[in-house]
């Protein structure tokens, strides 16, 4: 009887130690539970610690209290002006009721899905009412405000918070980045174009110009030495009169020597017969004086 009172107590004893181990259960700081009663839940727990619960007719569903992201798959959208683009939208969400969130989402895989598709039709709406260029402008950030006021209203029904959303990137697809690039080559091209017409039309008014004043130069330059060979002319015309006038045979001496020096070259031959006029000079006694 002793022993069978022992393996009695023994067993009340495990029995004991199981249903206490079943009734407790720890919250992590990270993390916040819903108590499920045969699969319903009733309660939230968001205190860390050590916790109880009715045991065997109650189970434990942990959530996160972190920020988590949602991020969808990146989607081809038709802006406004027919371009199209790849746009990679991300949100930032926290569970803040998971007793809502566990009736409306069932499970995180199932409201990633639900609440990602969303997130891309709300995308595809709003990108696609604005033009290309808009995406580099203050435009896109106002967008992107418009499209987080929507996504927030729309948490709430899930119990969840969203914390922000962003495009993370935007690419042009293949074709549409292949003429853009072709477009921007023949914009390039054709400035550079214009670019060496108006230097062609600057070299050539600027070379006119120069020869205008080079032409202007010289002729302004012959005019003076004509003027200056006239000038010289004249006075050597008046000084050579002078001297005729003063000994008419000294200025018929003159002329002749430099006659001479003209007709008379290195090599030079004349046949002249020696009375010639020519050289009345040579031969002759006579003093150039008298």
């Amino acid at each position: 009887m002793k022993q069978i009172g022992l393996g009695i107590s023994l067993v009340i004893i495990i029995a004991a130690g199981i249903t206490i181990f079943s009734a407790l259960f720890t919250v992590h700081q990270t993390k916040q539970a819903l108590i499920l009663q045969f699969g319903n839940p009733i309660r939230v727990v968001k205190e860390p610690g050590l916790k109880i619960k009715l045991p065997f007719i109650q189970d434990i569903t942990f959530y996160d209290q972190r920020i988590l992201d949602l991020d969808p798959p990146a989607q081809e959208v038709i802006l406004s002006d027919q371009k199209r683009v790849n746009v990679d939208a991300f949100a930032r969400y926290r569970i803040k009721d998971p007793l809502e969130y566990r009736k409306r989402a069932q499970t995180d895989a199932n409201f990633r899905d639900v609440f990602g598709r969303r997130l891309n039709a709300a995308i595809r709406a709003e990108i696609g009412k604005i033009l290309l260029g808009d995406m580099l402008t203050e435009k896109r950030a106002n967008v992107m405000e418009f499209i987080s006021k929507q996504m927030k209203a729309q948490a709430d029904e899930f119990g969840v918070e969203v914390i922000d959303v962003r495009i993370g990137r935007t690419d042009l697809p293949e074709s549409t980045a292949r003429a853009v690039y072709n477009r921007m080559q023949s914009d390039r091209v054709a400035e550079a174009a214009r670019i060496r017409a108006r230097g062609t039309e600057l070299k050539l008014k600027i070379k006119a110009d120069a020869d205008r004043k080079r032409t202007i130069l010289i002729a302004e330059a012959q005019r003076e030495s004509e003027i200056l060979r006239g000038q010289g002319e004249g006075e050597r015309n008046r000084i050579l009169g002078e001297a005729f006038g003063r000994d008419p045979e000294f200025f018929d001496f003159y002329r002749s020597m430099e006659a001479y020096g003209a007709a008379l070259d290195e090599g030079t031959t004349m046949v002249l017969t020696p009375d010639s006029e020519f050289f009345r000079f040579f031969g002759s006694n006579k003093s150039i004086s008298e």
